[in-house]
């Protein structure tokens, strides 16, 4: 089965407790390609200016990313973010950030994409999602992420948006601003009438809500990292663990959904580990699938 993603690139400084990473890899594409990499073959789309420091190629090593749809632009600067976690590790700051390239027209995706059946549109405008999935033929399930600035400025576009996807995937306080309520379920069942077939509300260090339009709900914890170096990306490498394994099951059945959200939080849980995309280079599909025994063990009573 075919997973195409389309999300930034970046290059990040990003200063946790733990220490300082100065312009190390980032961005959404990145962090769900090296995650749904584990699972499948990805066809990733992206655009970076001539400045960028990093040889995809080369970091994508061992995983199956076909990277036909990179954009290399020779007047463009790349994406840039500068982020401060706090001691709690939770609350973040950006202390500064440069569009760049995201500012501009997004990349094109290539004819041999174009019958991609899984299709995640990571972080970004909602007017470029809706661009880009205009691009692809028949997708069989999409899955979107967004954020507060989206909801707050570009509302009307998101609402489009939400009735074209099968899945949203959203924080617990973004969760809140689209519905405009508290309670977290009664907030997923309010974006669900806006389209989407399915929401997931993560809750950080607690782990994520999941309802659907059938009825069908799913609770479960994150995993118990006990050494968190830096949750850059860990977002982006759930979505990426969850449509990594929906794509190689090829199936959208909720008990197939349950498995792709364990393993989201599985995977997320390695990108906490270290700076950048390190916690996931340096792990393995074993791994994986040993901590994933693992949580199960702890959710079963």
């Amino acid at each position: 089965m075919s997973l195409l993603v389309t999300g930034s690139i970046g290059i990040d400084t990003i200063k946790t407790p733990f220490g300082i990473s100065e312009d190390c890899l980032g961005g959404s594409a990145v962090y769900f390609s090296m995650a749904a990499g584990f699972f499948c073959p990805v066809r990733f789309v992206g655009a970076v200016g001539a400045d960028c420091p990093f040889d995809l190629a080369e970091v994508f090593t061992g995983r199956e990313i076909d990277l036909t749809g990179l954009e290399i632009r020779a007047q463009s600067k790349t994406f840039r973010w500068t982020g401060l976690y706090h001691d709690d590790m939770d609350n973040r700051t950006t202390e500064h950030m440069e569009l760049n390239i995201l500012a501009e027209a997004p990349p094109k995706v290539p004819d041999a994409f174009k019958d991609s059946r899984f299709l995640f549109l990571a972080n970004t405008a909602p007017a470029l999602q809706l661009e880009l999935l205009e691009q692809v033929e028949k997708p069989t399930f999409i899955a979107a992420d967004t954020m507060n600035c989206w909801i707050h400025g570009h509302l009307d576009d998101l609402e489009t948006l939400l009735k074209r996807i099968h899945c949203l995937i959203i924080n617990e306080d973004e969760a809140r601003l689209l519905a405009s309520e508290h309670n977290l379920i009664r907030a997923g069942q309010v974006i669900l009438d806006m389209g989407p077939d399915l929401v997931i509300i993560k809750k950080g260090e607690s782990g994520s809500i999941t309802c659907s339009k059938d009825g069908d709900k799913f609770i479960l914890p994150a995993y118990p990292a006990d050494d968190v170096r830096d949750p850059t990306g860990a977002g982006d490498s759930f979505a990426g663990g969850f449509m990594g394994y929906l794509t190689e099951s090829d199936r959208i059945d909720f008990d197939t959904v349950k498995t792709a959200i364990a393993y989201g939080t599985v995977v997320a849980s390695f990108t906490l580990e270290d700076f950048s995309v390190n916690g996931l280079s340096n792990t393995n599909r074993n791994n994986i699938d040993s901590r994933l025994t693992e949580l199960r063990k702890l959710v079963t009573f």
